[in-house]
């Protein structure tokens, strides 16, 4: 994957997001406090927010330029998204949130199938269930699924993790492990946790303030010395990230 974000520029509530990164691993973390800017970058790479000014390119394809007001629509940027509040449809069933994430007459990659996704994130069992009878870790993977029948070219997944207990939070990396060497996805992840990141991530980009503090692999960013709580190279107490905000979604997460 190759993932240019160029000039970008975002006014936000309590700060700019400001930023020129290039992102080349398969399966990247945007980590930092809340308040960095890590979930506003996610929807502006979907495209569901208007920049002051960028220019972004994902594997030769631009999306959007803002010096020539060029934007690619956002259903049409072959990215899937998983939000933080899953976004599901309460009145449908899981079959047709799932469904919901077609686009138009698709054929090509059977991997890509209701049958598969569905037998690869183990909901099978779940098609015909009503979305408010699934439990926390059920809806994380139905909307999942749902993302997955896009056939995304790149998946953007805001804090999977959040609001799970420990076993659900290691047998969620485990399949997200699987996604990725099923589906050959590339995947950019917001996270608090730096221990999910280590384990998961390729690549990290710490946000501060909507400003790009460090990239890296996860063993240049973090003190593996520290185990079991992980922190950050060189920070001291007054810049160790804020511990996880629950499910919230804040307008600049």
């Amino acid at each position: 994957m190759n993932l240019e974000l160029h000039r970008v520029r975002l006014p936000l509530a309590s700060m700019t997001l400001e930023l020129d990164l290039v992102i080349r691993s398969r399966v990247t973390a945007l980590f930092g406090p809340s308040g960095s800017g890590k979930t506003s970058l996610l929807d502006l790479i979907a495209g569901l927010r208007e920049p002051a000014s960028a220019f972004i390119r994902l594997d030769g394809h631009t999306l959007a330029d803002t010096a020539t007001r060029f934007s690619v629509p956002s259903r049409s940027r072959r990215i899937g998204y998983v939000p933080q509040d899953l976004a599901l449809f309460p009145h449908l069933p899981v079959r047709r949130n799932v469904l919901f994430g077609e686009r138009g007459k698709q054929v090509g990659d059977p991997i890509f199938s209701l049958s598969h996704v569905a037998d690869v994130l183990e909901i099978g069992p779940l098609l015909d269930r009503g979305i408010g009878r699934l439990s926390g870790g059920e809806k994380q993977r139905v909307s999942l699924a749902r993302a997955l029948m896009s056939r995304p070219g790149l998946l953007l997944l805001d804090e999977p993790l959040a609001g799970l207990d420990e076993s659900l939070k290691e047998k969620t990396v485990g399949l997200l492990r699987r996604v990725h060497a099923e589906f050959s996805v590339p995947m950019i992840y917001v996270s608090h946790g730096a221990e999910e990141v280590a384990a998961l991530c390729e690549e990290v980009v710490v946000l501060e303030r909507g400003r790009v503090l460090r990239q890296g692999p996860p063993d240049e960013i973090f003190e593996t010395s520290t185990l079991p709580t992980l922190r950050l190279k060189g920070s001291g107490p007054g810049s160790r990230p804020e511990p996880p905000a629950g499910s919230r979604r804040s307008a600049v997460t």
